[in-house]
């Protein structure tokens, strides 16, 4: 067989990288201390199965996919965007990190990051670097059009720089990062550090590392430069580069690893293979010295699939398509379809953005942020955010999904979102999607009830949580009245699907049921709920009434429609029956705040004077039901089931507004002017304040601490919206609410335009976290329903409307009571 040479192929490479000169391809005359013996290389690596893996920062500045258009409402290869790319990835602390293939929750990489050697010290991203994360792809006002990212990293003394420009070729299972490191003062050799965690997991995994690979194309043998290779089971990963890697080495981490070798400096030890043992890997990969003012740039592409040869194959088709050419398919530069063709298709967009302060800069990453995190299987799968929260301290020996999965609430936030921008396609897949997670007589192991929606599923339908909340029953009516009524459904559709899934939800709105799947055989009597929006308590919650008032409301429209009168009355009449009841079953008269009157998070029966004790919660003790207040009330509000100016509601606003209760009781934290709102009174659902642990870390202790949510201050300005229309108030009241709350929310975005779950109140001490006020913590960014909030509180102030009012329940119980 003929042999190609390297510089051969590396000329090859060059080209279909895009390049136009050979300059710095070739690796310089040194890559390691002149001095230094050479490093002994070993065939199989000792160590394993190495330290315990956990999962990294859940703060992330930087999600992306591929843009993949229907067929029909589903994915599937040969629609206009070629064969459907399954990848994500995301970015925090300047690194690549959680990087899924297949499933949108099955994590294939923990993260990527560079080790630089300077001297005989070894610096790592992250850990010893600052980051700024940028978006490539703008318009001409800076507001992003795809979600293709520039990430620059800096040594903290100033001695290196490492831009990484990262996105997912959109016609094959394959991830691009291209490289630029500049020595800033002082030689460095930078090294890539590679963490597989193959099949969702960081154990079972086996790799390769290969310096200069020696395949057989087409019956020739050819030298190109070498592969990091990971694999566990059918699932396989392969990294690919422009250039020969110096040395490449795999080993088990905390043992036998690079990063752990180079503690000293030097690399002294190379592995070639993880041979018969598995366990949490990492891939070295190292590259030539980089001397003062020089740059070194190199490009990788990571390619997936169901075996090595698979893998390799949509890695090296990156390299064969041109990285500049996959860039411009990603975008959807000209006449390519990619991601500015979804931009475009949302017709809102231009419009709502209007009403931003930002200059529209976070409503299109909005956009693109609600879009990305949808699964590329099963067209509609919208989950809660593509990241596992405080996930450096989360155990990754068994596979989890963390928020990426399907709860209905989050999902009825993310579908209303993408209505509000004009999308006329994912929300109904999405509706077209609920019925895999609604609890059936066939869904496995169910002995009980049905009509009920699941709490947390995988993507494909998988059980994972079964807590019976009854918004989450709701909701999905609640989306399939507006796409009814936005014209988006047909009759003859909402005739069938209200016969297969509407009308068992409503029933079990009305009569409720025993369930029986899994450990839960509790009998739900509605309004009465298992768990309320917050998935913890158990009672008659505001929040979870109003929806359930909303969806029993707009069922009967759509059962009248599908010739079911009779169960049109009986939804309608459950409906007025638990309205009527709102405030005596909810509404305490003697709390223990203010002057006693005002909504309860929750009441655990029907009497909300009792002073009935919440049940033990994140580390919480338990407390009276009146010395915990939410903003749940303001829900009723939303959807039209009370008035703004209710007396309930009036009196209730002081109290949720009190800024002198003591921080274990209090809600409300304005943060920079901007009002913002903790989920409820004694939340211990975040970090601990007193020893500065990751939420969980030790168990559940009196320490933890729920922060600040941003998703609050959104809805607030969706109450005031209502109010001010209510009162017939000036231009100048929305005025006002734009530049409150709009801002408000814009002002909680991290420099990727990323919304998080929650954002630091202040309190405790701030060293212990290293957070400033209203900075995301590492609970969970991007939270799909806060971007969602944020588009519909847009929405609203463009229409002049509460973009989640429902004008049959508003006319019911508000219209008809004035």
């Amino acid at each position: 067989m003929r042999m190609i040479s390297r510089l051969a192929l590396g000329v090859a490479l060059l080209s279909a990288a895009g390049c136009s000169t050979l300059e710095g391809l070739l690796p310089g005359p040194e890559t390691a201390h002149a001095a230094d013996p050479a490093p002994q290389v070993i065939a199989v690596a000792p160590g394993a199965p190495g330290d315990r893996p956990t999962w990294v920062n859940a703060a992330k500045t930087g999600v992306g996919a591929s843009y993949e258009a229907y067929v029909d409402g589903q994915y599937r290869d040969g629609g206009r965007t070629g064969d459907v790319s399954r990848v994500w990835f995301s970015i925090a602390d300047g690194v690549l990190t959680e990087t899924m293939y297949g499933l949108i929750h099955e994590a294939q990489i923990k993260q990527l990051r560079f080790a630089v050697v300077v001297g005989d010290q070894v610096f790592v991203e992250g850990r010893d670097t600052t980051s700024r994360t940028e978006y490539l792809h703008t318009d001409a006002h800076g507001r992003p059009l795809s979600p293709a990212y520039r990430v620059i990293t800096t040594d903290r003394n100033g001695r290196f720089e490492i831009e990484k420009r990262v996105f997912t070729d959109p016609d094959r299972q394959a991830l691009v990062v291209r490289t630029s490191i500049r020595a800033l003062r002082g030689d460095i050799v930078p090294y890539l550090l590679l963490e597989p965690h193959m099949a969702n997991t960081g154990v079972g995994d086996s790799g390769d590392a290969v310096p200069i690979g020696r395949p057989v194309v087409d019956g020739v043998q050819v030298e190109e430069p070498g592969a990091l290779y990971a694999y566990e089971g059918d699932t396989h990963l392969v990294l690919r580069t422009d250039r020969p890697f110096a040395t490449a080495s795999v080993g088990f981490v905390g043992t036998s690893d690079g990063l752990t070798d180079l503690a000293d400096g030097r690399l002294d030890h190379i592995y070639r293979s993880t041979g018969d043992a598995t366990g949490n890997i990492m891939l070295t990969g190292g590259l030539q010295r980089v001397r003062p003012g020089e740059t070194l740039r190199q490009d990788f592409a990571i390619g997936f699939g169901a075996s090595r040869q698979a893998a390799r194959s949509a890695a090296n088709g990156s390299f064969t398509t041109g990285l500049d050419e996959v860039l411009a398919r990603f975008n959807g530069e000209g006449d390519r379809v990619g991601w500015e063709d979804y931009v475009g298709s949302v017709t809102d967009l231009p419009r709502i953005a209007e009403q931003s302060t930002d200059g529209g800069k976070l409503a299109y990453a909005s956009a693109l942020m609600l879009k990305v995190q949808e699964d590329r299987t099963y067209a509609g799968a919208l989950i809660a955010s593509l990241s596992n929260p405080w996930g450096d301290t989360v155990d990754a020996t068994e596979s989890s999904t963390g928020y990426k999965a399907v709860w209905p609430r989050d999902f009825y936030q993310v579908a209303m979102a993408l209505m509000a921008l004009g999308d006329r396609e994912t929300p109904l897949a999405a509706f077209r999607y609920l019925p895999q997670v609604q609890v059936r007589a066939e869904t496995p192991g169910n002995t009980g009830a049905t009509g009920w929606f699941l709490q947390k599923t995988h993507v494909d339908g998988q059980i994972e949580w079964v807590g019976v909340q009854l918004d989450q029953t709701a909701m999905p009516i609640m989306l399939g009245w507006r796409l009814w009524k936005a014209g988006q459904i047909t009759d003859a559709e909402l005739a069938a699907i209200y016969a297969r899934m509407i009308k068992p939800a409503a029933d079990f709105l009305v009569d409720g049921g025993k369930a029986g799947i899994l450990w839960n055989d509790r009998q739900i009597t509605p309004p009465w709920t298992q768990q309320e929006r917050w998935e913890e308590q158990e009672g008659y919650s505001p929040s979870t009434t109003a929806a359930v008032i909303t969806g029993l409301t707009v069922a009967a429209d759509i059962a009248r429609a599908s010739g079911d009168a009779p169960s049109a009355d009986r939804y309608l009449a459950a409906a007025d029956d638990y309205a009527l009841k709102i405030e005596a079953r909810m509404f305490s008269t003697s709390g223990e705040f203010g002057d006693g009157n005002y909504f309860l998070r929750l009441s655990r029966n029907e009497d909300p004077n009792d002073k009935a004790p919440l049940g033990e919660n994140n580390g919480q003790p338990a407390m009276p039901e009146d010395r915990v207040i939410d903003g749940g009330f303001l829900e009723l509000v939303r959807y039209g089931v009370r008035a703004p100016d209710a007396p309930s509601i009036l009196a209730t606003l002081p109290e949720y507004d009190h800024q002198t209760r003591e921080d274990r009781f209090r809600v409300r934290y304005d943060i920079d002017g901007v009002p913002g709102f903790r989920r409820y009174g004694n939340d211990g659902y975040g970090e601990n304040a007193e020893t500065g642990g990751n939420y969980g870390v030790g168990g559940m202790t009196p320490g933890q601490r729920g922060r600040v949510w941003p998703i609050f201050t959104g809805e607030r300005g969706h109450y005031e919206i209502a109010r001010a229309i209510a009162e017939g108030a000036p231009d100048a009241a929305f005025v006002g609410i734009r530049q409150t709350y709009v801002r408000g929310m814009e002002s909680f975005a991290n420099d990727g335009l990323l919304l998080p779950e929650q954002v630091w109140d202040g309190v405790g001490d701030p060293t212990l976290h290293g957070y400033q006020s209203g900075q995301g913590t590492n609970s969970a960014t991007p939270l799909a329903w806060t971007h969602a909030e944020y588009v519909k509180l847009l929405r609203s102030l463009a229409d002049r409307a509460v973009w989640d009012r429902y004008a049959p329940v508003e006319t019911r119980y508000v219209r008809n009571r004035d």
